[in-house]
């Protein structure tokens, strides 16, 4: 660094030396110029050392800085700018059950469990008809699950009670009862309906479900494993126990086989879509629109 003398200037020979007044005053302004200098480069260097003295941890870099981080509360008045949504994954709905797989009891004890309690009154108005539900005990079914089907099926107001002219109701056993709804063994099937006249046999095996006097009997079979074209035409199993149920108290409640209309409608419920559809699209409800569905009689 440049260090200055102190005093007086020297007198060349060339140069006279100014007068005592005249060179004070530029003196004690040269004086106060370098204290302000002075006084100018110590801040300057105070702050380049506070500057030295910041550790690097304290130094917000680029990614750290409140702007790159972006504000933490939205300014009054404005109105914050919503990110992305997060996309859902759709989920898969899962494949219908066409049918259950495992062993079936093919013959049972011919002995019968009851559901116990009372149901609703199913329907409007009309003619009361009180039915029980009664599983076999030997199959491996639960007796309220069946039960809650029934009752589910004969419900609906496609269903019978679609008339407005019928009344259903589930009763408990040793009450007075118009009909039972059996799910029974195929052996035992073959039995109860060749009882009241009715052939069950396919290919010489106990295969469909019948109605007889009083008796709404489901073969176990058809109730596990539904039927191969509804199968193959992927229609769910529950669909085909709304189907048979329907069928079969149709049956009891006075109404015959019926025919497929036309190719591509739907199949009447009284239609024998245990056997085939012919063309026409299965179809579990007696009610279709508030309307009475049939087709031609057989």
């Amino acid at each position: 660094m440049w260090r200055r003398e102190r005093g007086r200037p020297p007198a060349t020979e060339d140069v006279p030396a100014a007068p005592r007044s005249a060179h004070r005053r530029p003196a004690r302004r040269y004086r106060r110029g370098r204290r302000l200098a002075v006084l100018l480069l110590s801040v300057a260097g105070a702050v380049a050392v506070v500057g030295l003295l910041v550790p690097p941890t304290d130094r917000l870099t680029a990614d750290e800085s409140p702007a790159a981080a972006g504000p933490t509360s939205s300014p009054a008045g404005s109105t914050p700018t919503p990110g992305p949504s997060p996309t859902a994954t759709p989920s898969r709905t899962p494949a219908p059950v066409l049918r259950l797989t495992g062993a079936v009891p093919s013959t049972g004890p011919g002995s019968f469990s009851y559901a116990t309690g009372r149901g609703e009154v199913l329907g409007r108005a009309g003619t009361l008809r009180r039915y029980r539900v009664a599983v076999e005990r030997n199959v491996d079914e639960h007796l309220a699950e069946f039960a809650a089907k029934v009752d589910a099926s004969l419900a609906d107001r496609r269903s019978w009670i679609g008339s407005g002219q019928l009344r259903l109701q589930r009763v408990p056993d040793r009450s007075g009862h118009d009909f039972t709804v059996y799910l029974v063994t195929a052996g035992t099937a073959q039995k109860m309906c060749a009882a009241s006249g009715v052939n069950i046999r396919i290919g010489g095996k106990p295969y469909t479900s019948c109605r007889g006097t009083g008796r709404v009997i489901i073969n176990l079979d058809r109730w596990v494993s539904s039927v191969p074209h509804y199968v193959s035409a992927k229609v769910p199993l529950d669909r085909y126990r709304t189907y048979v149920v329907n069928h079969e108290v149709g049956h009891e409640l006075g109404h015959g086989h019926e025919r497929c209309p036309r190719r591509g409608r739907a199949a009447p419920v009284m239609m024998q879509q245990t056997l085939f559809l012919n063309g026409c699209v299965a179809n579990p409800w007696p009610y279709l629109e508030g309307e009475r569905y049939a087709g031609p009689p057989l």
